[in-house]
């Protein structure tokens, strides 16, 4: 198994943004946003929601506030509905049509619209301002994320993911190391690259071109790299192993996460099946 950077389970700066009588109790060192993310991968979305929205109300002019409580809320449906699981993945080009939740996602396009308002005012000021590109990456890939894999609308989530790409590029030209930012081509390298080939004729007609390899790639970089969604994309990557019947990097990626996120039982769950198949 390749070495990961192990993720500190304590957080000295959120101690900021508690009450007096809460801060006596808790002990933390990692900056707002990253426990967040941590309890995202832990499936306490609520507290990351609370998190996101304090570190918001904190920090009106950064939209990362937003675009964090964006990614909350779509990982939270993801979860809900089963779609992180790799059968689904198994299944994706005949995949039945979830059911969305229509409260979750009137909140997940405000925070969405709150998010980019920031950033295209950030960048009327600064063409590179690195967080605003940034911010703009990632709300344009969970939208992609969100109408190719909840509402199963593929064509519009090409749009979608265009953008994301575009915008990727631009961070990337800003700060060649925002390593999350690679998130936006891996996905959609990988899941365009493993559609059947008539669909990708027709799909790199309207721009976009798929290799599932080139996707592996891009995501093995931000696991390696990566910040605030290294978990995310060795989630990803090990459902890409679990598809591609790779079983014994599969497990190493899902041991790796299992230790990381104990109070996620995904991990096991996908090891256990991993065991039990033939």
């Amino acid at each position: 198994m390749r070495k990961r950077r192990q993720v500190p389970l304590t957080i000295l700066a959120l101690l900021l943004l508690l009450p007096p009588a809460m801060a006596t109790v808790a002990k933390f060192s990692l900056p707002p946003l990253d426990y967040g993310f941590q309890l995202l991968y832990n499936l306490d979305f609520d507290r990351a929601h609370n998190v996101f929205a304090s570190w918001e109300q904190s920090h009106p002019d950064d939209p990362m506030g937003p675009t964090c409580d964006a990614a909350g809320l779509l990982f939270s449906e993801f979860h809900r509905l089963g779609i992180l699981e790799s059968q689904f993945f198994e299944r994706f080009e005949n995949r039945p049509k979830p059911a969305n939740d229509p409260a979750m996602r009137a909140r997940f396009d405000a925070a969405i619209q709150q998010a980019e308002a920031i950033a295209q005012r950030r960048l009327a000021k600064n063409p590179k301002d690195k967080d605003a590109l940034f911010a703009l990456t990632l709300t344009n890939g969970l939208q992609g994320d969100y109408a190719a894999l909840i509402e199963k609308r593929n064509l519009a989530s090409l749009h979608y993911t265009k953008q994301a790409t575009a915008w990727a590029e631009q961070t990337l030209a800003v700060d060649p190391d925002c390593y999350d930012a690679h998130i936006a081509g891996g996905i959609s390298k990988y899941l365009i690259g493993s559609m059947a080939a008539p669909v990708r004729w027709l799909v790199r007609l309207g721009g976009v071109s798929g290799d599932k390899q080139a996707g592996i790639k891009e995501l093995k970089l931000v696991a390696d790299r990566g910040h605030y969604l290294a978990p995310f994309a060795d989630i990803l990557l090990a459902i890409a192993y679990v598809r591609d019947h790779d079983k014994q990097h599969a497990r190493e990626l899902l041991a790796s996460l299992e230790v990381q996120f104990p109070s996620n039982p995904l991990f096991a769950e996908e090891i256990a099946k991993l065991n039990s198949s033939h």
